[in-house]
């Protein structure tokens, strides 16, 4: 059974949050894990322009001078989007890190967009999915040393919630990896938007953009999957197809996941549990929280982690004034209250067989 740290939100002036978060990682002998010159990953999202609940940067900088203390040299990384937003390439995705506060004046480390400057750079990885055989993994994070994962715990509109798994299945995955787990299709155009202007042309790898009757067309038996017309659009008018269910998503997501810790030899995850705003930090906007603040969780266990993650938020009473409109009682499924046809259950059950975990834990209080 793995074990599962955890710390509430009270604080004294002698025990801040900070001291909490390296408390943490003491616990997790991180002096062990990570070695003296180590390239370190500190895998986090930094929050799409807009939005507010992402985690605040002073938390990260507690992580990386406690990364730094042991001889290990840290950056912060995330992947490129695979929708046009502000994150949708390395330059504008780094201009919002460091106008979300995650700078290296404020945070101490580098910041590194980990699949390169249109989110191409990547590795290939075998896996033995049952959705998948390979993956696309990002290539900075691929090649790190080690790793710590730093997840805010919120819900996801997909995967009921967004949790370690997400972090580095999702959020550890190029462009073309993103694409394969949400569709199984070409991206399509919506000729409402197209204006012909002929942009994606430029950028399509393999071609596979003609223009029919002054609108842009894709030919999905020539298109690699790679996902960066979307991204270039100016119009926003090539889209995702949707053909993919919620379990089929989520399962593709852990499959990535299982890519992303391969090479890794013990990887650190922290799950914060603030903030539990009902979609993801990728939108340009956050709603209330539906639960108080709960806590801090570390483990080594992606799989306990975020089962224990979505035990302690299930345990507590939705806030009033919230998309849950009806009061969710401690012990009622927020999840579903706020998502009633996806069953988060599935990313847990397919991590636990692929062997990424195992949803029994032990909640060590620190």
């Amino acid at each position: 059974m793995s074990k599962v740290f955890f710390t509430d939100m009270r604080a004294r002036p002698d025990r801040n949050l900070l001291n909490k978060v390296e408390g943490l990682l003491e616990r997790m002998k991180i002096g062990k894990m990570v070695k003296k010159n180590d390239l370190v990953a500190i895998k986090l999202h930094f929050g799409e322009l807009g939005n507010c609940a992402f985690l605040r940067p002073v938390f990260l900088r507690t992580i990386v001078e406690t990364v730094k203390s042991v001889g290990a040299q840290p950056f912060l990384t995330d992947t490129n989007t695979l929708y046009k937003g502000s994150r949708s390439n390395a330059v504008s995705h780094l201009s919002t890190a460091m106008y979300n506060g995650f700078d290296y004046t404020c945070v101490g480390c580098p910041v590194i967009i980990a699949d390169g400057l249109r989110g191409t750079n990547s590795v290939k990885v075998k896996v033995p999915g049952e959705a998948l055989k390979e993956v696309s993994i990002a290539r900075e994070i691929a090649e790190a040393d080690s790793m710590i994962v730093v997840t805010h715990f919120k819900l996801h509109e997909l995967s009921g919630f967004g949790g370690a798994l997400k972090n580095i299945g999702m959020g550890g995955a190029s462009r073309d990896g993103k694409l394969v787990q949400h569709s199984t299709v070409a991206p399509q155009v919506n000729i409402e938007k197209c204006k012909g202007c002929k942009v994606c042309f430029d950028y399509c790898p393999s071609q596979a953009i003609s223009l029919k009757e002054k609108k842009a067309t894709v030919e999905g038996r020539t298109c690699i999957g790679c996902g960066e017309c979307i991204a270039i659009c100016p119009e926003g008018a090539i889209e995702i197809q949707w053909t993919d269910d919620a379990d089929l998503f989520q399962k593709k997501m852990v499959e990535h996941a299982y890519g992303v810790l391969q090479g890794k030899k013990k990887t650190i995850f922290l799950n914060f549990i603030i903030d539990v705003s009902p979609a993801c930090d990728c939108y340009p906007c956050n709603d209330a929280p539906i639960v108080r603040d709960v806590g801090i969780l570390a483990s080594f266990d992606p799989v306990s982690i975020d089962a224990a993650s979505a035990d302690l938020v299930n345990a507590e009473e939705s806030l009033p004034g919230t998309v849950i409109k009806r009061v969710s009682k401690g012990g009622q499924d927020k999840f579903r209250a706020v998502y009633p046809s996806i069953d988060w259950n599935v990313q847990l059950d397919h991590a636990e067989k692929l062997g990424l975990g195992e949803r029994k834990y032990m909640l060590v209080k620190v």
